[in-house]
């Protein structure tokens, strides 16, 4: 089997992930109407998937670590079909609920068994650049969600509309089944059945693990302030906030979209190219949202669309640099830990997304209970996501510092910058 084909075959899987979680976020009006209830309940509806999204990463990558990839794409993309066939035909909210649960269950097993897919099929080198395609490409599930799902639902119905994604997600499962090889033949895999007893203290292991606890806050402090915006607050506080028209805002989150694809290779190469230099490079693009979010807090009145887009752009290549975060414990943690660290990696920015989504709304609703939202309330509502930036960088230059002791007990020093720099220097003369 080529790994292009094993690799494409998860990939797959993944964009049809990303297509199951993002169906209910276009038929928000439909999904009220079909229930009979209000859009912000519905709205619930996507917080509860991604709750469960997150908090089912680590028993995810436990069954990932047990019974590899092929084992977890295929039950995951087979958990999301159901829970889509069981929105097709229900109309009561519970329900739905209900099966909203079981999509982000599914979900939760798909990304991390897709990217473990590229350290066992391909050399190390081409590792990080693969990662971040992976991430990339499945997005593309985003657009069948908005493009050829949005016909269906239209034409046809919501009944057939969830039934036609429900049979994509099968698809997706056979096609995973008959190709996904969880590593070349004659090499072998890094699967060990998990001992119930020792389970706990093997993820407790993992935990302690510096290159797991670096990867978290990585993946938290880069990727927390991408989540937030893109899937609740960003488009209301272009329009109601700053004022744009609805066409404007819709351009500057295309943006959004357009900036992170581009990224997400140059920071893949940059990630290859300098391994002992990933976490400065993650700082740098935390500073890249952090700096303009502080100028938009302290900005007298409606915001320049210059600074607007800096504030999107950096927000966008947060998301490639979190994928950055995954590559802590590759390097560091033996295979058959792999699927558990992920995991608890992929916790850290939607669990800081979701906190962030819940805070900013409490405080829009305190300072505003009639709803009418204006920009003196988003900008104080969005000033609760700097506590959160400050804690994400401290707690990485912290578990940095553990990682590297514990490399160099294995022989293995990152130089300082003014090392580096001298080298350079030396060499020019």
């Amino acid at each position: 089997m080529r790994p292009s084909i094993v690799w494409g075959a998860g990939l797959l899987a993944y964009t049809s992930a990303v297509l199951q979680r993002t169906t209910l976020g276009v038929s928000g009006l439909e999904a009220a109407d079909r229930f009979g209830t209000s859009a912000s309940i519905v709205a619930t509806f996507v917080v509860v998937q991604l709750l469960v999204y997150a908090l089912a990463q680590i028993p995810g990558g436990v069954l990932l670590d047990a019974y590899g990839a092929r084992a977890t794409l295929t039950a995951g993309a087979l958990l999301m079909a159901g829970g889509q066939m069981v929105l097709a035909v229900s109309d009561q909210v519970g329900i739905a609920i209900l099966a909203r649960v079981i999509v982000g269950a599914g979900d939760a097993l798909t990304f991390t068994s897709a990217i473990r897919l590229v350290p066992a099929w391909f050399p190390a080198s081409r590792v990080p650049v693969l990662t971040q395609l992976t991430g990339i490409v499945g997005q593309l599930g985003q657009v069948l969600s908005a493009v050829p799902f949005v016909l269906v639902l239209s034409r046809f119905g919501w009944t057939p509309a969830f039934s036609a994604a429900a049979g994509v997600a099968v698809l997706a499962a056979a096609i995973a089944l008959a190709v996904v090889r969880d590593a070349p033949p004659g090499t072998g895999d890094a699967r060990r059945r998990p001992s119930v007893r020792r389970l706990p203290a093997d993820i407790a292991a993992i935990v302690r693990h510096p290159a797991t606890q670096l990867g978290f806050f990585t993946h938290f402090a880069s990727g927390f302030p991408g989540i937030a915006f893109a899937m609740m607050w960003g488009y209301p506080y272009l329009t109601a906030g700053e004022g744009l028209s609805q066409g404007l805002a819709g351009t500057v989150m295309t943006v959004y979209v357009l900036v992170g694809i581009a990224a997400g290779p140059l920071i893949g190469a940059l990630t290859q190219r300098h391994p002992l230099r990933r976490s400065t490079l993650v700082i740098l693009v935390i500073l890249a949202s952090s700096v303009p979010l502080v100028a938009l807090l302290l900005w007298p009145g409606p915001a320049p669309l210059w600074l607007l887009l800096l504030l999107v752009i950096g927000f966008s290549v947060g998301g490639p640099g979190s994928s950055v975060g995954f590559d802590f414990p590759r390097t560091s943690l033996p295979g058959n830990r792999l699927g558990t660290a992920t995991g608890l990696v992929l916790t850290g920015g939607f669990l800081g997304g979701l906190i962030c989504i819940l805070l900013i709304g409490v405080v829009l609703d305190a300072l505003r209970p009639d709803g009418n939202y204006d920009l003196q309330a988003f900008r104080l509502a969005f000033a609760v996501q700097l506590p959160f930036l400050v804690a994400g960088i401290a707690g990485m230059l912290v578990t940095r510092r553990a990682l590297r002791h514990r490399m160099a007990e294995h022989g293995i020093r990152v130089p300082a910058w003014r090392e580096v720099w001298r080298e350079r220097h030396r060499r020019r003369i």
